[in-house]
């Protein structure tokens, strides 16, 4: 079963080798002039290389008692053989200097082109994935590169191309019978190296499952400290942490003693090899046909293609594991973006701000539909308000209009233009949104109000931290707004991150305004200062609220109400209250629980 996989495998990697080496020979003419100058270099190495056990030989051949009492030292034949080591060993080094950029370059690339993928696919990608796993993917991936790039394009290929030569060479000067036993020991050799590796790899492919699975759960334990706190879970999380930990330590024991075998088994190859081709040469020393040179020369020169030849199972091995950790990496680029611009779609042209859904229908699976055929307009400059129990379809509307997803029937609108048909970047830049749940990046204050518009200046970032009703509080602080937040903003509580939230909306000066339940977690006093800050900000602009405390949003135009997927009311506070339905029964519960 073993057998039929390897060819398999062998075409799944090579597959990632072809899109592999449009980064490695990159657009820019700087890296393909040192690609194009280490491979020179590459190649006057390994000749220097190659032709210096032909000087060792002469110089032995002038030192033995065989020619007579020795009258002149071969001092041309030994500073020509150190030479040719030397400039061939500096050769290489010099390469390797060179090729430097080369695999910097490919691995500045993909890595960038992986980062770029991931921030493109859907909202439904990222709320499946976990954060630590997804991380390491990406770091093995990219450290892959190097260790492929290097091992594979200045490596593999010139060492089977020294393997042939100095069996060439071994048959025009020596004859066939030991070329043969190079061939035959190289043949071993290899077949010993994939059949061991082979079996290796798939304890490689179980310790980067388990990995991923500890660093997961540890980054998922750490991020939820709190929770794990809160119901006394310190134990139940050290157990699955040592569960996947003990994984791995199966996986890599397993995998550490295949590494001896194969250290081993190579080794026994290796010298019977060697030990055979001493004997041969030594045979035919004694019958007069070579000499004491030839017999050193061929020692020098079985060395020269064994020692690569080791390498080379090195360099398989690290390959292979190489391409294991690649696997994922490019299988992230394989996820397929859900939500896609159409080919030269334009940017949308803003004139006014109307927003129109019209009969909107959305599920996150078939089975279970969220919005039902909704239909209302925004006009420009106007407010609307949405609420609903929970589940009803609030939150969904935002993500739509985002065009975090495409709605499964219906269209969406801005001016007249479907946001399908323009640009996600254009359509976005036009919102600004401050959703209900307020994540932070693990920076300071500035950066993260500053995050809204990354060119504003001090002076910009403290006036939407005014109209946050956040400045006094950042002042309070010993670092001001140099203040880090902590991991997701752990370090400020749930109101003083919305208003960070809120800050940062309106510094990016946006021409539509989505709140998603945007004051939540502030207190009530807090709540009316920024209400009126927000209301002064958006007038004239197009906004959608989305709320669960009615009180906030009793100046809105048009308040719709949605129930299971379904607007089953529409009008002004007043309206909907003498309408005597749904809006009124919640208006009255939320009444009397103040």
């Amino acid at each position: 079963m073993a057998g039929t996989q390897i060819p398999t495998e062998m075409k799944f990697n090579l597959g990632y080798l072809r899109r592999l080496w449009p980064h490695l020979w990159a657009t820019k003419a700087s890296v393909k002039i040192r690609f194009i100058l280490a491979f020179t270099l590459l190649l006057n190495s390994k000749i220097l290389l190659l032709y210096s056990p032909l000087f060792y030989k002469n110089a032995v051949n002038t030192l033995s008692p065989h020619y007579g009492d020795l009258v002149v030292i071969p001092v041309f034949m030994i500073i020509a053989y150190g030479s040719a080591r030397l400039f061939g060993q500096l050769l290489a080094e010099l390469r390797d200097a060179v090729f430097a950029e080369v695999t910097q370059s490919a691995i500045q690339q993909i890595g960038l082109l992986v980062f770029k993928h991931i921030h493109n696919l859907s909202l439904k990608f990222h709320l499946e994935r976990q954060t630590g796993g997804l991380s390491r993917v990406i770091e093995r991936g990219t450290k892959a590169i190097e260790t492929l790039l290097i091992f594979l394009t200045i490596n593999i290929i010139p060492t089977l191309i020294e393997i042939i030569l100095v069996t060439g060479i071994f048959a025009y000067l020596y004859g066939v019978s030991f070329s043969a036993v190079i061939i035959t020991t190289i043949i071993s050799y290899i077949i010993f190296t994939l059949a061991i590796t082979e079996w290796r790899i798939s304890y490689v492919r179980k310790m980067n499952e388990t990995d991923n699975q500890a660093t997961s759960r540890a980054v998922d334990s750490l991020l939820n400290y709190e929770t794990v706190k809160y119901f006394n879970n310190e134990h139940h999380e050290l157990t699955r942490y040592g569960n996947a930990l003990e994984s791995y330590k199966i996986a890599a024991v397993i995998n550490r003693l295949g590494l001896n075998l194969l250290n081993s088994g190579q080794t026994v190859i290796i010298t019977i090899g060697l030990v055979l081709m001493m004997i041969m040469a030594g045979s035919h020393v004694r019958d007069g046909i070579l000499t004491v040179g030839d017999f050193v020369a061929l020692n020098a020169f079985v060395l020269q293609v064994y020692i690569p030849l080791n390498f080379l199972g090195f360099a398989y091995r690290e390959i292979k594991i190489a391409l294991v950790n690649m696997e994922h990496m490019f299988e992230l680029l394989d996820v397929s973006h859900d939500i896609k611009d159409v080919e030269g779609a334009p940017n949308l042209n803003f004139k006014s701000g109307d927003i129109e859904f019209n009969t909107v229908s959305f599920s996150y699976e078939p089975r279970r539909p969220i919005l039902k055929g909704i239909s209302f307009t925004v006009q420009a400059g106007k407010t609307t308000a949405i609420v609903g129990s929970s589940g009803a379809g609030k939150s969904t509307i935002s993500r739509l209009l985002f065009r975090f997803y495409d709605p499964t029937s219906g269209s969406i609108t801005i001016d007249g233009q479907d946001i399908k048909s323009v640009t996600q970047d254009s359509v976005r830049q036009l919102i600004g949104i401050v959703p209900q749940d307020t994540v932070l990046f693990n920076d300071t204050i500035k950066y993260n109000i500053g995050y809204g518009n990354p060119n504003a200046s001090d002076s910009e970032i403290i006036e939407a931290a005014k109209a946050a009703q956040i400045h006094d509080f950042i002042l309070s602080l010993p670092d001001g707004y140099d203040s880090l937040v902590g991991e997701r903003g752990l370090k400020l509580s749930g109101g003083e991150k919305q208003r960070v939230a809120i800050a940062r909306t309106l510094l990016k000066k946006p021409k539509i305004f989505l709140f998603d339940e945007a004051t939540s977690a502030l207190d009530t006093r807090t709540e009316k200062h920024i209400q009126k800050s927000l209301d002064k900000i958006s007038q004239n602009h197009s906004t959608i609220i989305i709320a669960h405390r009615l009180s906030t949003i009793i100046h809105a135009d048009e308040i719709l109400v949605l129930d299971s997927g379904t607007i089953v009311e529409r009008g002004s506070h007043k309206d909907l209250l003498e309408q005597n339905g749904l809006y009124k029964s919640m208006w009255e519960r939320q009444s009397s629980e103040v």
